[in-house]
């Protein structure tokens, strides 16, 4: 499926093979069905073909031409969803509407955590968040306090996510095989309205 499109180093780009992994992932956005979907880093539609299935509205966000290009090709029916863009620029507040949504993905692995970041600043529009990154990163946000992986990124997920470790996948699942292993993780909003202090504030003592 993926022979039309070279992986792009800079891009971080490692394309999933294994389609059964493909649609366990898939079936992480099932916790709220009611929900469009958006998917970032969509490559060759590995992860995307499983999505289409759900019959729910459905947008893929892609910044490699070439992928765009592929996926256009391939999935005709998606055309209108299909965004040729960097999601940590992309302003998410109209995307559907203004109404929430499921984000997934395989995450590129070079910006997970700013892709975390950017989840963050749009919490209220993203109930759930589900997909793959990088094991080691995985750890740290799913890290209870007490755990040698707790830091910066644990607290300010876990503050306003309930964040569950869901399973791992290995190397020999991608071409090219990254050097590390991968983790599948699901975060769905928790009832946290606001900070008994500035949120910004917060922020800062955090990080000191």
């Amino acid at each position: 499926m993926r022979r039309y499109v070279k992986p792009k180093k800079f891009l971080g780009q490692h394309f999933l093979l294994d389609f059964s992994i493909a649609e366990d992932i898939a079936a992480t956005v099932d916790v709220f069905p009611e929900l469009p979907l958006l998917e970032v880093g969509a490559g060759t539609g590995v992860l995307t073909q499983f999505l289409i299935k759900k019959e729910r509205m459905l947008k893929v966000v892609e910044i490699d031409y070439e992928s765009v290009n592929y996926l256009r090709r391939e999935y005709p029916a998606l055309e209108d969803g299909i965004i040729e863009d960097d999601f940590l620029k992309m302003h998410l507040n109209h995307l559907f509407g203004g109404q929430p949504f499921v984000l997934t993905g395989n995450y590129p692995y070079h910006i997970s955590s700013q892709i975390f970041f950017k989840v963050l600043e749009n919490k209220d529009l993203i109930p759930c968040c589900t997909g793959m990154i990088q094991k080691e990163v995985g750890e740290r946000i799913a890290a209870s306090p007490n755990h040698k992986s707790y830091g910066i990124l644990s607290i300010f997920i876990q503050v306003w996510y309930e964040v569950e470790y869901l399973f791992t996948v290995d190397e020999c699942a991608f071409d090219p095989a990254p050097k590390v292993k991968s983790a599948v993780i699901g975060q769905i909003r928790n009832h946290r309205t606001g900070f008994g202090c500035n949120e910004d504030i917060f922020k800062i003592i955090v990080r000191t």
